[in-house]
């Protein structure tokens, strides 16, 4: 494990030790049990290890020490980290990934004071709110002060996953799961829009026509949704049956000019993803 850049100036010694002593063979279930478990690491096992050429023991030479020493007044704040942040519209602040609701009507700036274990809110030097600090692996949720009435909104900015509908798609139908699974866009805005658009096409139609269009899209490569509409209306109409399938001459290949074309780049047929709307007309 190569050390970070803040591990110089006479801390790979520190570093080392951690890397070679305490982290290997530990298992942790999270952050807070990495933090405990290297807390009681450095302060009972540790802090009771000889150090050193003089075989110096921590422990006892705090001890040592604690009487030359003079202790902080009882009444002095613990220390905490002072953050400027905006009220959005609808009365949240963003800090860590996650949001937390301000009391009140107005929607002014705000300092928020992180402390180790919780966050206070101020504005004009008064106390709006406190909140503890949820756990690392918490983020896009959002937090109101306990006994007052949930916020009717939510965030401005919030995410909105789509775990819980690209689920649901799954579960229809196995022409569904492949299909997205050919279809879905690895990540990013334009995979949340195509899950939301692909489960209001599927509550349009029944399971059956919704898998024979995608079983048909999914042959011929189709990724447009407006497309498996289309394909869907085709299936709807009265004798249309079972739509046939393009012909397609295997000989082709075999061809001259087939030949000649394989040699070159491939076509950019992206613009014929979606036909383009009809012009209207001009009527003299």
């Amino acid at each position: 494990m190569q050390s970070a850049p803040e591990a110089k100036a006479g801390e790979e010694r520190s570093f080392w030790m951690v890397e070679t002593s305490f982290l290997p063979g530990r298992v942790f279930a999270g952050w807070a049990d990495l933090n405990q478990q290297a807390l009681t690491w450095s302060t009972v096992r540790l802090e009771q290890k000889p150090q050193g050429q003089a075989g110096l023991i921590p422990a006892q030479a705090f001890e040592h020490e604690r009487s030359y020493l003079l202790p902080l007044p009882p009444y002095l704040p613990a220390p905490y980290r002072v953050h400027d942040r905006g009220t959005d519209q609808y009365g949240y602040i963003a800090f860590g990934g996650n949001y937390y609701w301000v009391p009140g009507t107005k929607r002014e700036d705000i300092k928020v004071l992180e402390y180790g274990d919780h966050l206070a809110l101020y504005l004009a030097r008064q106390c709006l709110a406190e909140y503890p600090l949820p756990a690392e692996e918490v983020h896009n949720a959002k937090f109101s002060p306990p006994g007052l009435p949930a916020p009717l909104h939510h965030p401005q900015n919030r995410r909105h996953p789509t775990e819980a509908e690209e689920k649901h798609l799954r579960a229809l139908d196995p022409a569904v799961n492949a299909y997205l699974d050919f279809a879905l866009p690895l990540k990013g805005i334009p995979r949340h829009e195509f899950i939301r658009q692909l489960l209001a096409c599927s509550r349009r139609m029944s399971v059956d026509l919704l898998r024979r269009s995608l079983e048909r899209a999914r042959h011929y490569r189709i990724t447009s949704l407006v497309t498996v509409e289309r394909i869907a209306r085709l299936y709807l109409q009265p004798g249309t049956g079972e739509l046939p399938w393009a012909h397609v001459d295997e000989a082709l290949r075999q061809r001259e000019a087939y030949q000649e074309g394989s040699l070159t780049d491939p076509p950019d047929l992206s613009r014929y993803q979606d036909p383009p709307e009809p012009q209207p007309r001009i009527q003299n």
